[in-house]
């Protein structure tokens, strides 16, 4: 009476063969991180873009203003108050611009925390249907394994 061992090798082979290799998941995951760095980065330039115009203007309105306060004048005085509504002017525009930095600022934090989540949800529906699909196949592969 001959004892048959079982072929270890064809199983082995069956389940390694079994194991998922999710290429399409693979795949769904660099263009959600694709797409998402595409849309991080289109923030980032939107925000430089912005602050550069703000920065050219504010630069601008200065040059002005010191036009103005350059010119001759026909009494001494006229100096002081010149550099007195340069000072003063200066000031307020100041005030305006870091505002208008403080919303740039502010945009491009409310837009990166919304792309995070919402590429946190996509990352996390992609990563729970691979691992669904992988169980399914895992089983499959350990049913037909033990027959």
């Amino acid at each position: 009476m001959a004892t048959k061992t079982q072929d270890f090798t064809t199983v082995m082979k069956d389940m390694m063969g079994a194991f998922p290799v999710d290429t399409k998941g693979m795949e769904d995951a660099f263009k959600t991180q694709t797409n998402l760095a595409e849309k991080l980065s289109a923030v980032s330039i939107d925000a430089a873009q912005k602050s550069t115009d703000l920065s050219a203007k504010w630069t601008q309105d200065t040059l002005a203003k010191m036009n103005e306060m350059a010119k001759a004048k026909s009494e001494p005085a006229d100096y002081a108050k010149a550099m007195t509504d340069f000072a003063s002017a200066s000031a307020e525009a100041a005030s305006e611009h870091m505002a208008a930095y403080a919303e740039i600022a502010k945009k491009v934090q409310t837009e990166t925390l919304e792309l995070m989540m919402a590429a946190g949800k996509d990352m996390s529906e992609d990563m729970s249907a691979a691992a669904k699909k992988a169980t399914q196949e895992v089983t499959a592969a350990a049913k037909k394994a033990a027959k």
